[in-house]
Parts: structure tokens; sequence; C-alpha cells
């Protein structure tokens, strides 16, 4: 599947007043370009099942879902790739796993780590945290001189995520990242009219980013 990085929708289950299906479509109604299913401390059955619920949703709207961190998970669901750290199984494994077709990501927090990446057979990077981020507030911050470092080191596509919002995305520009990855500017909001007036500014403001 051919995947465009530009509004990288990432879920977050503690926030828990709509079903993720609901969070996930509402975020795609406003131009979400990609989805991923993030879940910590729940078995692989339980997030394979999450995961299936989510590709209703994704399939529909011909946008690829993601799995973070488990490869394992990505293959059982069905899923259309996979988000590997650092301390995951690298992307040259996931691929032999997953198959040519997978979309595999990895996070970069250095050139070393982009580059070796990239030549390991990933399809994007995930770099940050750009800002201070409700979901990872320990996260080491990174410098736009370091993003866009990485960005000019690889020619895979970039994409800038950790606390990233309406009023500090456009900071961004100039990095020379294909899109931002967002958590809780999208999902804190209560409904599926407020997640997708979020994702609509995000959007705009991603395109604004990239379209310099």
């Amino acid at each position: 599947m051919k995947f465009d990085l530009i509004l990288y929708a990432i879920t977050d289950s503690s926030y828990k007043r709509l079903s993720l299906s609901e969070q996930a479509e509402a975020a795609i109604m406003g131009g979400a370009s990609m989805i991923q299913l993030r879940e910590k401390n729940i078995s692989d059955d339980e997030y394979i099942q999450r995961a299936k619920e989510l590709l209703t949703v994704t399939r529909k709207y011909g946008v690829p879902l993601i799995i973070n961190d488990n490869v394992n998970v990505a293959l059982k669901s069905g899923a259309d790739g996979v988000h590997l750290g650092q301390t995951d199984c690298g992307p040259a494994e996931a691929r032999r796993i997953l198959g040519d077709n997978a979309i595999i990501g990895v996070t970069a927090k250095t050139v070393g780590q982009a580059r070796e990446a990239e030549a390991k057979g990933a399809d994007y990077l995930g770099s940050g945290a750009m800002f201070v981020s409700p979901t990872k507030p320990d996260a080491k911050a990174l410098s736009m001189a370091e993003l866009s470092e990485i960005c000019q080191a690889v020619n895979i596509p970039v994409c800038a995520i950790g606390g990233i919002n309406e009023d500090n995305a456009l900071m961004l520009r100039g990095s020379g990242i294909k899109g931002i990855a967002v958590v809780s500017a999208i999902f804190s909001s209560e409904t599926t009219e407020g997640i997708t007036a979020a994702s609509k500014k995000l959007r705009a403001a991603a395109e604004d980013i990239i379209n310099e």
C-alpha cells in the first residue's frame, strides 16, 4: 500500500470517551493520511483484535494502519505495517516476517540511527520528540538542527513527532520533514467533531510546512 506521512495520527486508548474506531474515522475525515495503533500493557490477542476493528475503518478509506512495536500483531491482524523503536526487532527482520509490501517505519533520533534504518530497509523514519509530549514526558528533545540533519542524511521520508500541535507545528518549517505525527492534539477531544476539526487544522499546517 502506498503511504503518505503528511498527517500521521497515533491512537491513545487512554482517551476512552469514544471507541478507537470512532476516533480513527473522525481523524481520517479531517485529513489523517496514516493511522498508527499504539497499545501498551495488553495481550497480543487483545492487540490483534483492536487492530482488526480499526482495519474495518482504515480499509474503508484506503488509509494504511500501522502497528506500534509489535511485528507479531502486525502479521496476525493483517495490518499494513509496523513502526519499530530502537529496542524492537530491526527493519530487516520485520521485512522478512511481514513481506515486501509491508510499510516499515523506524524511530531515529540521530543521523547514525537514520542511516542504519534506511540501509536495513525502513520505508520511513519517525524523529523526535520535538516538543514536550504528554504521552512521553521524559523523552529527550530533538533540536531543529538535528531534525534537519536527519532529513538531509537519508532518501526516505521523515516524520516529526512529539508534542506537535496547532500552535507549534509551523515551527517545523524548513526542516525537510514530509509529515507530522500527532497523538494528543488530535485524540484528546471528547467528540468526533472535535477530532475532525483538530485534524483539519493540523493537516493544513502540515501542508504549509511541506509545500513552503
